[in-house]
């Protein structure tokens, strides 16, 4: 599966912000600042960059977005991941983002925006769907990818902006102190270990490494001995949605979907790609209108996979909720 608009080129202006220029500066001037108080004190200067690792991942919000992203920008590139608590696709990106970000040990920063609670920068950065992740370099905007990826993809893409912050603008980073205070804290505890804990964590493994198959199976195995275990139910959903639409060339799936609208099985895969994509209204309204225009075998089939999607998405989901009632508007 490729996930759209996945790419380093076409790095264009924020309208919203100051110009990288006036951001480089600030922080120049920040660091010769601390520099110069650290010789003032007297012994070596320590590094004005460094910080915890618990500071490599934040929270931002519109209020602090130029202090938080912008002028942190000029110093290390930040990536934007674009979430909401509704959105189970997001449950499982933005750990592995973090994860990531934590690894890369200074050289990107992680900026979690809550959409809901920032409906302006949704707005300026033109979110269609979420998950949705950017990244800010010097004050400028990358496209990175919308949706849900496997992690070697997300590697690359994350060591593609590193090389780009590097050769294009100089940038290389910040430095982090493993001992600085705050860094114990940032560790979460760990919980009591459940009886599938360790089916579980493999599942998640074999997701992160792209073995589809392997955390289909994994999910499985929990399953079959535990059929009520909502962990694993959502994640075998997810997984087998991932296994499906890794192949699929989207323009072929989409084209044929646009000259078929009655055909379930170009349907069923065009909603897909909508709910991977993070266009869940696209993906069930798909589905609700092509369960209005089949009958017998190919009606249950677009039904079962609409509530496949419920699955993946979430019950609790007020889009779920609405699905299901258009979905018993057309079905009764």
């Amino acid at each position: 599966m490729q996930p759209r608009n996945m790419s380093m080129s076409g790095v264009v202006d924020l309208a919203a912000v100051k110009a990288a220029g006036e951001a480089r500066a600030k922080a120049e001037q920040a660091r010769a600042e601390a520099a110069r108080q650290a010789s003032q004190g007297g012994g070596a200067a320590p590094s004005a960059g460094a910080v915890p690792p618990s500071a490599l991942v934040i929270d931002v919000d519109e209020a602090g977005f130029e202090r938080d992203v912008l002028q942190l920008s000029a110093e290390v590139p930040v990536v934007l991941d674009f979430w909401a608590e509704w959105c189970q696709p997001c449950k499982q990106l933005s750990p592995l983002l973090e994860r990531l970000t934590v690894e890369a040990n200074g050289r990107l920063v992680l900026a979690k925006v809550d959409v809901d609670a920032n409906q302006m920068l949704m707005q300026q950065f033109q979110i269609q769907g979420i998950p949705a992740v950017f990244a800010v370099v010097a004050g400028q905007v990358l496209p990175l990818f919308q949706g849900v990826a496997p992690e070697q993809q997300i590697r690359e893409t994350l060591a593609q902006l590193v090389q780009v912050a590097e050769e294009r603008f100089g940038i290389i980073g910040i430095e982090v102190d493993p001992n600085a205070e705050g860094a114990a804290e940032s560790a979460p505890a760990e919980a009591p270990a459940g009886p599938h804990d360790a089916l579980l964590e493999a599942a998640v493994v074999a997701l992160d490494a792209g073995d589809l198959g392997g955390a289909v199976q994994a999910y499985k195995n929990v399953l079959a001995d535990d059929p009520g275990n909502t962990e694993a139910k959502l994640g075998l959903a997810q997984a087998e949605l991932l296994a499906r639409v890794q192949h699929m060339n989207p323009q072929q799936v989409r084209t044929a979907a646009a000259e078929n609208p009655r055909d379930p099985a170009a349907q069923i895969a065009a909603a897909d790609l909508d709910l991977v994509g993070g266009h869940v209204e696209d993906a069930f309204g798909r589905l609700v209108d092509t369960v209005k225009v089949t009958f017998g075998d190919d009606r249950d089939a677009v039904r079962l996979r609409l509530l496949e999607l419920f699955e993946v998405t979430g019950a609790d989901d007020p889009r779920v909720t609405a699905a299901r009632t258009a979905l018993a508007r057309v079905l009764f």
